[in-house]
């Protein structure tokens, strides 16, 4: 996983959108953010992705498949969704299996993007309450294991008002050291 700031330039949300030169972002920024990763390699994952999820009290799983041709004629406002910053009350873990993509979350309290640029052996854990969004690069197709603590909870809710005031998003600031 490449981890740098987003340019926040207008243009298709599937290109890298990096500054030039690059302003990378470290390992210890994604960790004051509570964003957790690590890379197991593809071949032979299982056993590592099960002692992992075992540790972490992953119960259920299950795999999604995200490309132009799978989603077809959705493919498009299905990528412009997952686009919109959103939040979960639930961590959102994903293992890259194949293909690639972004994950941008919001640095707090600068409200600056960082785009986490994802590939296969990839394995990302996004807090519940922390503003992200997602998106294919310009190949077009990934597919990703999601783990789950409990049953999926696959509510969005988009940055407001009413979200910034959603406990779980006050309970991520709080864990990361911003606000009361």
């Amino acid at each position: 996983m490449r981890a740098y700031y987003y340019d926040n330039l207008p243009g298709d949300q599937r290109l890298p959108h990096d500054y030039v030169p690059s302003r990378p972002v470290s390992a210890e920024k994604l960790a004051a953010l509570n964003v957790k990763f690590w890379t197991i390699p593809v071949e032979g994952y299982e056993p590592k992705i099960n002692a992992l999820a075992k540790e972490c009290g992953y119960k259920n799983r299950d795999t999604i498949n995200c490309s132009k041709h799978g989603l077809g004629e959705m493919y498009e406002d299905k990528i412009k969704t997952f686009f919109e910053e959103h939040m979960h009350e639930d961590e959102e873990i994903r293992y890259i299996l194949d293909g690639t993509g972004f994950f941008d979350v919001r640095e707090t309290p600068n409200d600056e993007w960082i785009r986490l640029a994802v590939e296969p052996g990839d394995l990302i854990v996004l807090p519940a309450g922390i503003y992200h969004r997602f998106t294919l690069d310009e190949a077009d197709s990934i597919k990703a294991l999601r783990l789950f603590q409990d049953e999926p909870k696959w509510i969005p809710y988009n940055r407001s008002e009413e979200t910034d005031a959603n406990p779980h998003r006050l309970e991520y600031l709080k864990s990361i050291g911003v606000g009361a």
